[in-house]
């Protein structure tokens, strides 16, 4: 589902909304998300699943091509964990 198929889903879902009406909501959701984790916050949704940051350590690597070997810097990245509710119902 790509994102302007969830804002469509919601503008079915809840007739009172129109397609701008549902936009904002749908782009606030995900910018909320994505400054909670800015600020080193984690995001739960109950049922769901938790947003988090992890950090990834820096470390050797080597290029494929030449052998080089080249330093990876270390970096943040977010990641989802699912809920135990989401996870029976997908499984069901």
């Amino acid at each position: 589902m790509t994102k302007s198929e969830l804002i469509e889903k919601v503008v079915q879902s809840h007739t009172m909304l129109n397609p701008k009406t549902s936009e904002v909501l749908v782009n606030t959701v995900f910018d909320s998300i994505e400054e909670a984790l800015k600020l080193g916050d984690k995001v739960e949704i109950r049922g769901f699943g938790s947003f988090t940051i992890r950090e990834r350590l820096g470390r050797e690597a080597r290029n494929p091509k030449s052998g080089e070997v080249v330093r990876i810097q270390s970096k943040k990245t977010p990641f989802f964990k699912t809920g135990k509710e989401l996870k029976e119902r997908v499984n069901c």
